[in-house]
């Protein structure tokens, strides 16, 4: 994970962040040790925190690796809460399930194997808490699968928002700020993403410059005002 914060900031970040048990700590090891793309401490403690804040009982996420975010999401979950886990990769869909059981929460889990977005189509809300955390130039086809399943007063959080592997900041920026730069197809969709939620009047859409960044997208209607 490439952090967009300077490393005295981001540790600050992280060490108020709620702790880790020992757990997610193996997980997190884990990810950094196999150089595996997880969201990070700070920003599954975010998480989490959402789901507290919108009193969440469902969650859906697109791409859930070995389960590191899942595992932060499922703790704010009530006893007959659900999250459902997708992920195209067996053996790492297989370490979730691992994972998952060992916190507690095997309960609470459903495990998707196969194409996240597919997924989801078979899928009905109301979901409370949505990550999409897949291929950058899927996005908003996500977004759009899921759209109409999100409770109002529930909240659609994008992952590498600002920055990734793949994702140029310089030229979303650019973008953003009105210019027509060059990008690759990550960018792009990370672009068209942005411009989707951020004129759907049904949202209401912050980024936080946490992780890669975060695109989080309040629903605060359950009315069709997607802006033409």
């Amino acid at each position: 994970m490439e952090s967009i914060l300077r490393d005295d900031v981001e540790r600050f970040v992280r060490t108020v962040a709620t702790s880790q048990d020992g757990v997610l700590a193996e997980m997190d090891h884990y990810a950094r040790e196999q150089g595996f793309p997880h969201v990070g401490h700070e920003v599954g403690a975010t998480l989490r925190l959402l789901a507290r804040l919108v009193d969440a009982r469902r969650a859906f996420e697109f791409g859930s690796g070995f389960g590191y975010s899942a595992y932060w999401i499922a703790a704010a979950l009530p006893a007959d809460g659900e999250i459902v886990l997708t992920e195209h990769d067996e053996d790492e869909l297989e370490m979730a399930r691992e994972f998952m059981a060992r916190g507690g929460f095997d309960g609470l889990a459903r495990y998707e194997g196969g194409d996240a977005i597919e997924t989801a189509e078979t899928h009905e809300g109301p979901f409370d808490v949505v990550l999409i955390d897949i291929e950058k130039d899927r996005y908003l086809e996500a977004f759009e699968t899921i759209r109409d399943e999100v409770s109002t007063g529930g909240v659609v959080v994008a992952d590498n928002a600002m920055t990734s592997g793949s994702v140029d900041f310089e030229a979303l920026l650019a973008h953003v700020e009105g210019e027509n730069p060059d990008m690759n197809e990550s960018t792009s969709g990370i672009a068209e993403y942005l411009d989707a939620v951020r004129d759907d009047l049904a949202f209401e859409t912050v980024v936080w410059p946490l992780g890669e960044g975060l695109a989080v997208s309040y629903r605060q209607s359950d009315i069709d005002v997607r802006d033409d």
